[in-house]
């Protein structure tokens, strides 16, 4: 190895294959609190997106590598100069960059996608690499869909991108197709029949089609790779990619089997998972490994028995080490400022002197709500905070009547209808909109009447709200997944209002298409006026 063969870099990739997954994609301003988040984490690599891909993509790759230190940023590129040109001049603010070049290799790719001989592929594959270290020292390649190329094959690859100057060598299993022996003997074989292998660094990016990313990762580690591609929550194309906090976790808790070590600092790793998971919209699952809800809660009568004894008798990890508190302490509106700090702080937040002063004034407006506020409300004040967006829609005024029967105020309602909704909003032109709607419930109404405001009609496709803490006054998180012109879009807003809150996350949705609207509108014309 070239450095340190302790030691495996983590090779964050949430913010390119994670964002794929459908229903995740995010906005440059989220990516940057994303890639913030990464680097307080402690990731080696972030690879921060696929500049060719859109004009978008290019700018959020920009903006990292400009603004995120600490972390090597990265760009993914196919083997063409077009391609690694972008990525290169995408990562040129950073202080250090990485471009990822990869190129398909196994036969049913090479048939049915590239249409391209072995000969062809091993030529574009020296080519890109080459091409892509004339502009950057730090260069790595992926054969994509490695585990299902013929072994000869994909060790005449790697040896041909090491041959160009690859500095690190990723093998992944694309379509997580793989089991832990295959891969195994796979990374066995390509080590002892590649020439210069044992100059670079290897890396392993596994997919989580057959529930085995974290698996083939680890045995990847035992067979000498020393770099695991891995996202926040395990999100990416289909059933995901290999889980960050659980591999990491598990090379930290089995130590004395793997004898290797990370960077990652693992009490960040709660409050990570929740920033991803509030700024996607995709739920925690409960039985999540490492940060689930369920995975310190302990209802067997004997499992408790044993806790009380001894907490290892049944916790191999402790809730501390990634970041989760277990404080059952109660805030109210006679909480200080100090308590609220604390508090915030513990439950492993950084906030600014500016952003603690907003969210402690939405604290104490929600305390005259709440008797009393659960480390969930908090979560939820911070997320919220830290993710306001400025309209260009602003909700001034919400009133619903419903009543069971099809009469609000005793007044019948057109159609059958159980509800009706009044809406006034503020555009950021200055314009005002408001609308009456009915609808099958308020929720529905006041969708109903926002769609009518905004001039904007959208299919809804899913609609859910879960609590985020606990007692008869919690705050209700509803969630809204739309489409739109063959689009996904989501929404979510916290209240201890469902309606309320139903109807800022749909709002939240309506905002979202009309900025994508309106940044399409700006590309389409700066592209107009550029020379041909």
């Amino acid at each position: 190895m070239t450095s340190n063969p302790d030691r495996v870099l983590i090779f964050d990739t949430t913010l390119r294959d994670g964002e794929q997954s459908p229903g995740c994609s995010m906005t440059r301003p989220e990516k940057l609190r994303v890639a913030r988040a990464l680097a307080e984490l402690g990731v080696d690599v972030i690879e921060a997106g696929f500049p060719a891909a859109s004009r978008g993509d290019f700018e959020s790759v920009a903006a990292v590598a400009h603004e995120v230190q600490g972390p090597i940023v990265c760009a993914l590129a196919r083997c063409n100069f077009e391609d690694i040109d972008l990525a290169a001049r995408a990562l040129a603010g950073a202080a250090r960059r990485r471009i990822h070049v990869f190129l398909a290799t196994s036969a049913i790719h090479r048939q049915y996608k590239l249409n391209m001989a072995q000969e062809e592929i091993l030529r574009l594959a020296a080519a890109g690499v080459a091409r892509a270290r004339e502009l950057c020292a730090d260069v790595e390649f992926s054969p994509e869909d490695a585990s299902r190329t013929e072994l000869e094959f994909l060790a005449q690859v790697v040896e041909v991108a090491i041959a160009a100057g690859a500095t690190t060598v990723n093998i992944p299993d694309t379509v997580g197709y793989t089991v832990p022996d295959e891969f195994a003997e796979l990374f066995r074989y390509l080590r002892k029949n590649v020439r210069g292998i044992d100059d670079v660094r290897l890396s392993v990016h596994c997919h989580d089609d057959l529930g085995m990313a974290v698996a083939n990762s680890l045995t990847a580690v035992v067979a000498g790779a020393r770099q695991i591609e891995c996202t926040i929550n395990g999100i990416g194309e289909r059933a995901g990619n290999c889980s960050l906090e659980e591999v990491v976790m598990a090379l930290k808790t089995r130590a004395a089997f793997f004898n290797v070590s990370t960077g990652i600092h693992t009490n960040r790793l709660y409050p990570t998972s929740r920033l991803i998971s509030s700024i996607t919209g995709m739920p925690i699952p409960r039985n999540k490994a490492v940060v689930g809800e369920n995975a310190f809660a302990h209802e067997s009568g004997i499992h408790q028995h044993g806790m009380l004894k001894n907490p290892s008798t049944y916790e191999i990890l402790r809730p501390e080490d990634v970041g989760l508190s277990r404080s059952h302490l109660v805030l109210g509106k006679h909480s200080g400022r100090h308590a609220f700090r604390e508090r915030v702080e513990a439950l492993g937040f950084q906030l600014d002197e500016l952003e603690l002063n907003r969210v402690f004034e939405e604290f104490k407006a929600l305390a005259d709500k709440k008797k009393e506020l659960f480390d969930g409300d908090i979560e939820a004040l911070v997320l919220r905070a830290e993710g306001t967006a400025s309209g260009p829609w602003q909700l001034l005024e919400l009133s619903t009547e419903a009543r069971s029967g099809g009469e609000a105020d005793g007044t019948p309602l057109r159609g059958g209808a159980a509800a009706r909704a009044f809406v006034r909003l503020e555009h950021s032109d200055g314009r005002r909109a408001e609308c009456t709607a009915t609808g099958d419930g308020p929720v529905d109404a006041a969708f109903k009447a926002i769609e009518a405001a905004t001039g904007i009609a959208v299919t809804l496709r899913k609609f859910e709200v879960h609590a985020v803490s606990e007692g008869e006054d919690a705050q209700g998180e509803a969630r809204v997944y739309v489409e739109y012109n063959h689009k996904t879009y989501r929404g979510a807003s916290v209240s201890t209002n469902i309606v309320e809150s139903g109807t800022r996350a749909f709002l939240e949705v309506i905002n979202r298409i009309e900025l994508a609207q309106a940044g399409a509108r700006t590309r389409g014309e700066r592209a107009a006026a550029t020379p041909a």
